[in-house]
């Protein structure tokens, strides 16, 4: 997966996106270029400046199967982030929390919660190389709501991870 970061003013007014081809083979009969399963997603908050200054960063954007501790490819882009935040910071170790919303039981829902936390643990470990005596896990099922369960974008509010600077 491609990513272009920060390539668009965030201040910028935008209601259009075009894309344009350069090659010999488009020019001949029948030669055309077509884009599929494109995903735009709107900025979120520096993750160094977050976990740095505030000691905290929450993402939504380390996604998962559903009730499953299964990482989706798409939260890549999330757990390079993280890290990186890391890589830069030796010294830095962080605490992973795993959210719910609450759909299902309690508890199956704080097991949930927690294997995800670890899911994402051994991937920062695995992938990315992070020391693991850098990072703990820890989850909350759906006992701390960002939001009311009441809806639909209220419980993808909550499901969430956490990562706190220790």
């Amino acid at each position: 997966m491609k990513r272009i970061s920060r390539a668009l003013d965030a201040a910028a007014a935008l209601n259009t996106l075009a894309f344009t081809a350069i090659s010999p083979d488009f020019n001949q009969k029948g030669g055309a270029f077509f884009l599929g399963n494109i995903q735009l997603a709107v900025g979120a908050a520096d993750t160094r400046n977050k976990l740095i200054s505030e000691g905290k960063f929450t993402t939504r954007g380390i996604l998962f199967d559903v009730n499953s501790a299964s990482i989706l490819p798409q939260s890549y882009g999330s757990l390079k982030d993280i890290a990186k935040v890391l890589q830069e910071n030796a010294s830095m170790r962080v605490q992973i929390v795993g959210h719910t919303d609450s759909d299902g039981n309690d508890d199956a829902n704080l097991d949930l919660s927690k294997r995800r936390a670890a899911a994402i643990k051994e991937s920062l470990i695995t992938v990315f190389k992070v020391d693991a005596s850098r990072v703990e896990t820890d989850g909350k099922g759906e006992s701390q709501p960002a939001d009311s369960n009441d809806t639909t974008s209220g419980k993808a509010n909550n499901r969430r991870v956490e990562v706190v600077r220790l």
